[in-house]
């Protein structure tokens, strides 16, 4: 993700088609570490390809994902049960936000 990140802010900065090299230095500029092979392989794949072309084609993917919300509960019916499943399900995540603070992955590990 860290590559695909400088790859494309080369690209917004006016570089059309960074090189290896140039993500390297730019990560190096905020002490990240590159491997060389993950460069390689991102830069392979998008080779020749236009940015926002790609972009907007994984928008109109993403558009297809479903990201569903909860019904809402009936206010005069069981207004009581649901704030009791609330209270229930705020200290589960505070439990779980607690011990799954970033889950071992860093913006630019």
């Amino acid at each position: 993700m860290k590559y695909l990140a400088a790859y494309l802010l080369l690209a917004i900065g006016g570089n059309t088609s960074p090189s290896a090299k140039d993500i390297t230095s730019l990560l190096s500029t905020v002490g990240i570490e590159s491997e060389s092979e993950r460069i390689d392989s991102l830069i392979s794949q998008l080779s020749g390809k236009d940015i926002n072309e790609l972009i907007a084609e994984g928008t109109s993917k993403l558009a297809s994902v479903p990201a569903g919300g909860a019904a809402a509960a009936p206010a005069a019916a069981g207004g009581a049960a649901a704030a009791a499943e609330e209270k229930k399900e705020e200290k589960k995540e505070e439990a779980k936000e607690e011990s799954d603070d970033d889950m071992g992955f860093g913006l630019f590990d």
